[in-house]
């Protein structure tokens, strides 16, 4: 899966600028992220359990072949952080954790939206990966020295925005601090506990208008943010796929705005 001749992450590093091409080395995996990595390519399928058959098709692309040439290219990445050793008895490390931001509530589109950090390709960047780096730097401070790149997901159509978006699945056993660059552009930065998306307690699903729950989709509710949308759709398909997931309570539908007014309300931080 290699796609270019650079050293991986920590053998190296990658270029100052992260626009160079970069390696994917799943092989670099650690234990506990390998039935993710091993599986990635049953992403679609897992999409398709939690979403409406409506909402599928926006997003999927695969009924919009007409749009097929509009649109902009982007990525975002997926970086889980922890220990390279698995627990004993299987499962995800406690402390392994999740790279999630929040856009400022300024922003034209996606405001105040949980995130994987990401955006629009660069006409000098060599492939999603590539993007993906370049923009998690430039959001969240990180040195992309620090990751190694795994594999990357389906290509997937975000209707609203009119991008087509490449997760990046990435990992690092210490990416060390992340912030918040720019106030205008990011409201939040947070490594959030894996063991917060998994327990039952933070999910729920969410809609959005008055057509009943046609617009419905998966979501988390921690104390700092509900994710939803694309990003809510990615975890809990990663949580399937992984065989991460704990039975939680699929009939719990909640507008979206009365989920939103709901954020801050646990305390404490996430569980």
């Amino acid at each position: 899966m290699t796609v270019g001749g650079m050293p991986p992450p920590g053998e190296g590093g990658t270029p100052a600028d992260a626009r160079g091409t970069v390696p994917l080395t799943p092989d670099s995996s650690p234990a506990w992220l390998r039935p993710l990595v091993d599986n990635v390519e049953r992403m679609p399928d897992a999409y398709r359990r939690r979403l409406p058959a409506d909402v599928l098709a926006m997003i999927t692309g695969k009924t919009v072949s007409a749009l097929s040439g509009s649109g902009r290219e982007a990525a975002v990445l997926v970086l889980f952080s922890g220990p390279e050793s698995a627990p004993a008895d299987g499962g995800v490390p406690d402390d392994a954790d999740l790279l999630v931001t929040v856009r400022a509530s300024t922003l034209r589109h996606h405001a105040g939206q949980a995130a994987f950090p990401g955006g629009a390709s660069d006409p000098v960047d060599d492939g999603p990966v590539a993007t993906a780096l370049r923009e998690a730097r430039e959001e969240t401070g990180i040195d992309v020295s620090r990751l190694r790149p795994l594999v990357t997901m389906e290509r997937t159509f975000i209707a609203p925005s009119r991008f087509h978006v490449v997760p990046v699945l990435a990992y690092s056993p210490d990416p060390g601090p992340v912030n918040v660059v720019n106030e205008a552009e990011t409201a939040i930065v947070a490594r959030v506990p894996v063991r917060a998306f998994i327990n039952p307690a933070n999910r729920l699903m969410v809609y959005r208008g008055e057509a009943g729950r046609r617009w419905a989709g998966p979501a988390f509710l921690l104390n700092e943010m509900l994710v939803w949308g694309f990003t809510g759709q990615v975890i809990s398909a990663m949580l399937d796929v992984a065989g991460w997931a704990r039975p939680w309570d699929t009939t719990d539908f909640r507008e979206l705005d009365a989920a939103m007014a709901l954020v801050g309300e646990q305390g404490g931080p996430p569980r």
